[in-house]
């Protein structure tokens, strides 16, 4: 039933639960198409997009024996339109798409200016962003990249390519940093604000109802595999910190590993309402009283 085709996070490294079973398995499941296209442009310069390429290219060479293809493409202002066009080719057919880290900013004027000075169309990489989740194919936001996707860049309200609709995100999320996702929830009321720390994160599935209204389930994940004890202190969730949700009003909700929330958006963002799926069972999102237990399928089902 859940076919993700967003997957936001963040880690201090490459995790095994998150990147085997979220960033790798996508590609893999394909019969004919296993390939991974790392985009590092949100990284300045060119040896720190190399770098970018580098931290996560040891894990892929893992799984080449099992037929994965994982490529990368380095940003240059003075690139070919050659080269543009292999860029908006692997973008458009890699089965995985994973943006990287950096500055999302960065990233995101030069995914704008690429599209304007070789094709003439400043909106071409967010159409094919698009178009891949509406064929199913997944793509990964990782740091920077997370917020990419996400509805916006940031609190002042830059618009990412919003794959993971009416949800925002600080990345890296650590205790004292509560205030920040406040922040976030405070100016964005349509949104959804989520602290995400090391190692953690969120897929996506959305789409419409016969009504007009898009539907959106949320699967929560928390990893505490990368046990290297010189960085224990950077993995906050083996510190024992959840994902946290701030809602405008200031109360807050945790979520751990295995979470589903479901969320019905009014298409005109005028209105919304939610349930959580956890151990304890079903609640209510917007009172957080539990409720009696109603299978997720049939949820959905009753609210065409």
């Amino acid at each position: 039933m859940f076919h993700p085709a967003v997957f936001i996070y963040s880690s201090h490294n490459r995790g095994y639960h998150i990147h085997r079973w979220w960033v790798v398995e996508p590609a893999l499941r394909s019969p004919h198409n296993k390939t991974i296209f790392h985009v590092p442009f949100s990284m300045h310069e060119r040896h720190q997009q190399e770098y970018d390429w580098g931290t996560f290219r040891w894990f892929y060479d893992q799984y080449r024996k099992w037929g994965l293809e994982a490529s990368t493409f380095f940003w240059d202002e003075n690139m070919s339109k050659k080269d543009a066009e292999i860029f908006i080719d692997r973008l458009l057919n890699a089965e995985v798409v994973v943006l990287g880290g950096g500055n999302p900013y960065v990233g995101m004027e030069r995914f704008l200016r690429l599209g304007e000075k070789y094709f003439g169309n400043r909106d071409l990489v967010n159409g094919i962003m698009w178009q891949r989740a509406l064929h199913g194919k997944m793509s990964i936001g990782f740091s920077a990249g997370a917020s990419q996707l996400s509805q916006f860049l940031g609190t002042d309200g830059t618009p990412g390519f919003g794959l993971a609709k009416n949800i925002v995100a600080v990345l890296h999320h650590e205790w004292g940093r509560e205030g920040q996702i406040q922040e976030y929830a405070n100016r964005f009321h349509h949104c959804l604000a989520f602290g995400l720390p090391n190692d953690s994160g969120i897929a996506v599935q959305e789409g419409r109802l016969p009504s007009g209204h898009f539907w959106q389930i949320m699967e929560f994940v928390i990893d505490n595999t990368w046990d290297h004890p010189q960085d224990h202190w950077h993995i906050k969730t083996r510190q024992g910190l959840k994902i946290v949700h701030k809602y405008k009003d200031g109360r807050d909700w945790h979520f751990n590993h295995g979470d589903f929330m479901v969320r019905v958006i009014a298409h005109d963002n005028s209105w919304q309402r939610g349930w959580i799926y956890n151990a304890g069972g079903l609640f209510d999102y917007e009172s957080q009283h539990q409720i009696p237990y109603v299978p997720m399928d049939h949820l959905l089902a009753s609210l065409g």
